[in-house]
């Protein structure tokens, strides 16, 4: 997803700049924190709602809306019990290199002078590099090996393709998150499109497999990779990230029950006061958020009875139940991979979500056309709350570095979340109706792999269970 604090930070220093701020580096954090909701709500959106398009189901701006505001709420909420953990007893174990990056936006804008140079430079180098990219098309952001004739024949015959994403962008995150990270990120990437789809080429060539899936009708040897990949190997990789999150959910455990326990007895008014904490490390009380979770997921529960499922009790009650244990286990999750490399796996989260989701309501009678949507709005708050939950960490560390009041931060967030979520819902929208989402002019990958994922499940055809074990 596209990272809105670090535009929004310069725009927020060019601002406080124009209209001769004083000492504004403090307004500028919470500035950024406000604006940085609409990348986490865009992201919650954009991967799930456009899938209900693409199935040709019937939702409306407000379903889209509640959807994403009540995950954007539950996001923030599940997070703050945590915020000590990462932002503080973790402090120089992780690189967060997106609030590093962000960070030093706001310093550089508030020193100005020569510590701004070397950040106008390199906006101008991005901005122009991807310019002549977009608008004159020297070159394809996307290089692949096919661009030459002996790579043609590579790709044909072995299956074995190479693919590298030149936007400036990718490259200033690789510098960002250090070798040892972007070293990481690559090598899962050639596991799948240099052992695994060239693999299934020699172990399969001559074979149709379509026991998941009969709309598949070549062997695997007439297929090219990028067929391979999203018949087969992208549900390897779905298999391969379900299990990362269940193994990150058992690390996490010590985490998640000291913050219950901190929680619990906040709660009970036997956790040390706001008083005796110092300002820096102040949140919003335990007790709030304890009280604001219930309310959030009572909320949730009756969106789901009364605008979703058709008053039934059964199904309002187990969607709610799959939503706060999903969202509430997954968010170290998506927090400890934002502060680690600066990316969020919420898309294979989200996917396992979905999985889970169509499974269990397909088991108490809920499928079809219904269940698909159901389980969409589903995935749409869960997929909300963990792209929060791994954006405001990012927020919450940036505040940590320069002096913030965690509180304001944490109260101004939810603001940011709400216009969000109403803008998302609309221009979503706004883009079926102009492109259409089924008309091949908006990608929307990761839409599509929901919609491939939930379809079979919620119609009966089963699901390529074999290929997502080989992944786990």
């Amino acid at each position: 997803m596209f990272e809105a604090a670090i535009p929004i930070a310069i725009i927020a220093i060019g601002l406080s700049s124009a209209t001769n701020r004083k000492n504004a580096l403090g307004e500028n954090v919470i500035i950024q924190s406000i604006g940085a909701c609409s990348g986490a709500i865009v992201a919650g959106g954009i991967f799930v709602m456009p899938a209900i398009y693409m199935l040709d189901l019937q939702a409306d701006f407000l379903q889209i809306f509640i959807a994403a505001a009540l995950g954007g709420v539950l996001g923030i909420l599940f997070l703050i019990p945590f915020r000590k953990y990462f932002v503080k007893d973790q402090h120089g174990k992780y690189p967060f290199p997106e609030a590093t990056a962000t960070t030093q936006v706001l310093v550089s804008g508030e020193k100005g002078g020569s510590q701004a140079k070397p950040l106008l430079l390199a906006g101008l180098v991005g901005g122009l590099y991807d310019f002549v990219v977009a608008t004159f098309g020297w070159w394809n952001e996307n290089v692949t090996t096919r661009i030459v004739g002996f790579g043609e024949d590579i790709a044909e015959r072995f299956k074995l393709i190479f693919k590298v994403n030149t936007g400036a962008a990718v490259l200033g995150l690789g510098y960002i998150i250090g070798l040892r990270y972007a070293f990481i990120i690559c090598m899962g990437s050639l596991t799948i499109w240099w052992l695994v789809v060239p693999g299934m080429n020699v172990l399969f060539h001559d074979t149709v497999l379509n026991q998941w899936d009969p709309s598949i009708t070549k062997a695997i040897g007439d297929m090219a990779p990028e067929e391979i990949f999203k018949a087969y190997a992208r549900s390897i990789g779905i298999g391969g990230i379900a299990m990362a999150g269940i193994i990150g959910i058992v690390k996490s455990w010590g985490i998640i029950r000291s913050a219950v326990g901190l929680a619990a007895r906040e709660i009970r008014g036997k956790g040390g006061g706001n008083e005796a904490v110092m300002r820096t490390q102040r949140d919003i009380s335990f007790k709030i958020i304890g009280f604001g979770s219930v309310g959030t997921l009572l909320v949730t529960f009756l969106f789901f009875y009364f605008g979703v499922m058709n008053f039934n009790l059964l199904h309002a009650v187990v969607a709610i139940l799959l939503v706060t244990v999903i969202a509430f286990l997954f968010t170290t999750v998506a927090a400890n991979a934002i502060a680690i490399v600066g990316s969020n796996p919420v898309s294979g989260m989200t996917l396992m979500t979905l999985i889970l989701a169509s499974v269990v309501m397909v088991a108490v009678g809920l499928k079809g056309n219904a269940g698909m949507l159901t389980a969409l709005l589903m995935g749409g708050v869960v997929c909300t709350a963990l792209s929060m939950a791994g954006s405001f960490i990012t927020d919450l560390k940036i505040g940590y570095w320069l002096g913030t009041t965690p509180k304001k931060q944490e109260t101004w967030k939810f603001l940011g979340t709400i216009i969000s979520a109403a803008t998302v819902a609309g221009v979503m929208i706004v883009l079926d109706k102009t492109y259409g989402f089924n008309s091949g002019k908006l990608a929307a990958p990761q839409a599509n792999a929901m919609a491939a994922v939930i379809k079979p499940l919620m119609s009966g055809q089963g699901a390529p269970w074999i290929l997502y074990a080989i992944g786990a």
